[in-house]
């Protein structure tokens, strides 16, 4: 496989068929959306400290695949504007999620999403929002109103209705460990999108595409393949 938010990764979600994939996107120093999981490049990177203390150019001097394997040598933190060209490119999805971490800008994190968006001819409806923060989605749906929204929840809270109705969701992102067969069928009965994060041996999941489960969110894609080809359903993934 591929050390995850690279470039080397969403090509190899190509290879694998996958519909979508899944990144996260943090703030530059100057500015720049850039898609990496962590607030620090410490975990994913030969270097350390805070990306938003960072440039891009200092970001992208980190090697940030070796840690994983040494054919990912010099392996570089994308920007999200190239990760978009590339999406685009090999016909893939993307799934944007936003974090909220303290002291972070997230509103001018959303501000600049959106300016690289506008500045590509991707499809709207190639593109959805996550988060599991409830302002970050209702915010973006007053700047972004016409690219779906997903809320992340670890388990579906007994208030999610009302939840999902504040920021006009387009589908429900949950831990898997935590969905039960009867929420499962609530949620599709009220129209939404249905993913589960993160199952990685299908064989753990196989009874929730009954269910009514549209989308397994997996860091191991290739683990579905086979099991792809006989299901209407796909494996959106963040190929680690």
């Amino acid at each position: 496989m591929a050390p995850e938010n690279t470039l080397a990764a969403f090509n190899l979600a190509k290879q694998y068929n996958c519909d979508w994939v899944e990144l996260d996107v943090q703030l530059s120093a100057d500015n720049i959306p850039m898609v990496i999981h962590d607030k620090t490049v410490d975990r994913c990177s030969d270097g350390s400290g805070l990306v938003s203390q960072m440039t891009r150019q200092e970001l992208q001097q980190l090697d940030v695949g070796s840690w994983f394997d040494s054919q990912y040598n010099n392996e570089k933190i994308p920007t999200l504007s190239e990760v978009l060209t590339l999406a685009k490119e090999n016909g893939t999805k993307v799934n944007i999620e936003i974090k909220r971490y303290p002291g972070d800008e997230v509103f001018e994190l959303c501000d600049q999403i959106k300016n690289v968006i506008d500045s590509h001819e991707i499809a709207l409806s190639d593109l959805l929002f996550s988060s599991f923060d409830n302002s970050i989605l209702k915010y973006l749906g007053v700047i972004l109103p016409d690219i779906k929204r997903g809320q992340l929840w670890q388990s579906i809270p007994d208030n999610a209705v009302d939840q999902l109705l504040e920021i006009e969701a387009y589908s429900v992102h949950c831990d898997y460990r935590y969905l039960s067969k009867e929420q499962a069928v609530d949620i599709k009965r009220l129209g939404y999108e249905l993913y589960c994060y993160t199952p990685n041996i299908p064989s753990e999941v196989a009874e929730y595409w009954g269910w009514g489960v549209d989308m397994m969110i997996t860091d191991k894609p290739q683990t579905y393949c086979s099991s792809i080809i006989n299901t209407p359903n796909t494996a959106e993934c963040e190929i680690l």
